[in-house]
Formats: C-alpha cells, structure tokens, sequence
C-alpha cells in the first residue's frame, strides 16, 4: 500500500488515541472514531477533557474529522485500535473494549486493509485475540493476497506531561510481515520525529511494551520497601535516595502510589499470559503486591501519628489533597488514593477530598466520592498531600498547615515540602 493512498481511522479518542489522531490529522485524512456522542461533540467544539490537546491543536487538524457512525469508516483502509486494556476486580486482563473495537472494525474491514492496534496487550494477543475476530466479521483472511494485513505499534503517551509527546517519544514499530512493517514504519515516521524503532515481529512488539511498564513497577515496589524498612528505623527515605544518587548510576525512582492505566495495570496482562503458558511469575507479582498495599499503609501510618499525638482517630476530619492518579493532570483511572480514602473510612475517618484538576462528575461515578469544593480553614485532623498537583506546592507549608486544627498531622505523600515542614513522609 502506498503511504499517499492512505486513509486512517482511529478507534478510540482518549488519553492516546486523540493526539494520534490530531497528529496525523495535520498531515492527512483522518477519521477519528469513538463510541461516546458527548466525547465527539465535545471534540467537534474544539475541547479535549483530557487536556492532552489544546483547541489550538485541534483545530491545527484540518484533515482530521470526528464521528460515532460506524459507515463512516468505511471510507478508511488503516484502522489504529487505541482503546484502553484494563483489568477487572480480580487483576485479570479485560480485552472487552478491544474485542468490540475489533468487531467494529471487522465490520467495515476490505481486501488490503491494515489494522494496526496501539493498546497494551501481552504478547500473543493481536493475532490470537484480534486477528480471529477481524477474520469472523470481515469474512477475509489474515496476512494473505486479497486479505488483511495487521501492525502493532505499543502506545507510549505519558498524560499530563508536556514534554515528552507523542511527536518526540520514538515509537516501537512492527507489522504481520516484511512489507507491512515497512509501512506501518513509515506512516509513524511522518508524525514522530524522534524516529522510530521497526521490531522483527508483533510478539516482539508487544514483549517490549509490556516490560516497559513491569519494570518500573519493580523499581518503585523496591524503593517503596525501602521507604518502609526506613520508616521503621526512623530514617528519611529522600535522604537517602538523594545520598545514593550522588552515584552516576543509581536509578532515580521515589516511594509512593502506584496508579493510572499503565504501571499498575500491564504488570497483570505479562503475569496472565505467564501463567497461561504455565510459568509462575514470583517476582513480578510480589511487586504488585507490595504496591498495591502501599494506600493501605499510608493510612496506617497516619492512623499511628494521629493516636501518638493522642487525636481520636474515629470520627477525625481527613484532608485528602489531590484524587488523580499523577499530578496535574485531570486523569483517575486507577488513581490509588481511593486505596488510602477507603482504608481510612474502615478506621471511620470523616474524608475531605480536595482536587482542582479532577472531574467531581467522573469521581462520583468512577468512585461515588463526592469532591470537596472550598477547603476549610482550621478544620482537619490530618491532612494527607496525596498528589503534588502545582496548586498545592504554591500553597506552602503555611497555607496548608492552616486547613488543619491546631494539634494536626501533616504527612506529606509527594515530597512536596521540606523535610522539616511536615509530620510525616513516605
């Protein structure tokens, strides 16, 4: 396929496919397709919810047109799957969203057609999962003459951060064989100008992007045990992380909540397919474990500082500062301050949250948390700095110590003050 006989589809607007589209859109002809009417009407009046894009950016897009008609696609012979890959209440892969979007595009799927996928996956799914269902509604045959041809090319969108975009992260790139590789490589050559890397295969593709993430899972699950082993023995964990960062060579993670749709989540599509192929993952689960415990043990350690400082801890008023998974950025997938929220109402905590950057409607539908508007002054028992949102960190210690009563605990989840301004650090 020629790259001007090109017409894109993308299939899914959220945190990665819309700026794909919008990129691709400054170029080319591009159909940006999502399920959700409000989510499109909203795109079509030049806002984006997720803040990943400007409404200079959008209408930087001429070619780019949005639409929830599955007969508008037709017109398209690329199709890029974008959506999200979560895991269900037992940490299991949950491809629902990606087996929809394969109907869909199976649907409207001709001869010479390519679809390439973008969502995380574990090695393995795009041809056993994807392709199957591709074949079944397009009545065409995978990688073969008067067929269908696949790509997988690992999305690597970091919300909220300006610096690192789509344009300037190089992209993994593969296709279903040679020339299709070639193809799928050079139509993200034309966005990404940090350039691209072409793997040997799909699996590989897939491999790679799910190791991204499982990686710095392990990393953040050692140096949060750090932190608790340090706590223990009565030492400042940033201390000494600053200490052994003097080193060329020691890595620069930080203790805390490990959230969002990625790090806490593609660990469990990696470990699935481990143990579907009958290999035990010890290590990478121990880390998940170790992680996912961490909103429970800051509540305990607050609990602890609270009874020290002899404040009652049933019925005390708790400032949560900040909701969304990472700062400054309106993103609550998976956000593991819910974690800390929950494990404090069990103590029977009465729980303020305060986030400007989060949505109160998708909080009290994702969470039923209902956000706290205006913060009270001379009010809270313990106040937790759970994001490190730019709000807070121009508000100062004085600022915040002022939102509690006079005998409070202060602790301090994001390093967001100094040492010496709070009560307690992770």
């Amino acid at each position: 396929m020629e790259l001007s006989a090109i017409k894109i589809a993308v299939i899914g607007l959220g945190y990665v496919g819309l700026p794909l589209a919008v990129e691709f859109g400054k170029k080319r002809s591009v159909t940006g397709f999502d399920i959700s009417e409000k989510r499109v009407n909203e795109l079509k009046q030049g806002n984006d919810y997720t803040l990943e894009t400007s409404s200079t950016e959008l209408a930087e897009a001429k070619f780019l047109n949005f639409t929830t008609n599955v007969d508008d696609l037709r017109q398209c012979n690329c199709f890029i799957v974008t959506v999200p890959t979560p895991i269900d209440e037992h940490n299991r892969p949950d491809l629902t969203p990606l087996i929809k979007a394969s109907e869909t595009v199976g649907k409207v799927l001709k001869a010479s057609d390519i679809v390439i996928y973008e969502s995380t996956v574990y090695p393995g799914a795009t041809e056993e999962d994807c392709v199957p269902i591709l074949e079944k509604y397009s009545g065409l045959k995978y990688n073969v003459d008067n067929g269908f041809y696949c790509g997988y090319s690992p999305e690597r969108i970091n919300p909220g951060d300006k610096e690192h975009r789509l344009p300037t992260i190089k992209k993994v790139t593969s296709g279903s064989n040679p020339e299709i590789a070639d193809v799928v490589d050079a139509l993200y050559r034309q966005i990404v100008v940090a350039g691209t890397h072409k793997a040997p295969s799909i699996l590989v593709a897939e491999a790679a992007k799910v190791i991204e993430n499982t990686q710095r899972d392990l990393n953040i699950a050692l140096i949060n045990e750090l932190a608790i082993i340090f706590n223990k023995m009565g030492i400042d964990t940033e201390a000494v992380l600053q200490a052994a960062g003097s080193k060329w060579n020691f890595l620069p993670f930080r203790p805390g909540l490990v959230g969002g749709h990625c790090i806490g989540v593609d660990p469990y599509y990696l470990t699935h397919k481990a143990q579907a192929i009958g290999y035990h993952p010890e290590i990478i689960l121990a880390g998940r474990r170790l992680n996912d415990g961490m909103g429970a043990y800051v509540a305990s350690q607050l609990v602890k500082a609270m009874t020290k400082k002899g404040i009652k801890v049933a019925g005390a008023k708790v400032l949560v500062m900040g909701l969304t998974f990472k700062e400054n950025c309106p993103d609550l997938r998976n956000t593991k301050v819910v974690d800390i929220i929950d494990e404090l109402r069990d103590y029977n905590c009465q729980i303020d949250v305060f986030d400007p950057w989060a949505n109160a409607g998708e909080a009290r539908h994702e969470y039923n948390l209902s956000l706290t508007e205006q913060l009270k002054a001379g009010f809270y028992d313990g106040i937790i700095l759970a994001v490190a949102h730019k709000q807070f960190k121009e508000m100062g210690e004085k600022e915040i110590r002022k939102l509690g009563v006079k005998d409070h605990i202060l602790y301090d989840l994001k390093y967001i003050l100094t040492p010496e301004a709070s009560d307690l650090r992770l």
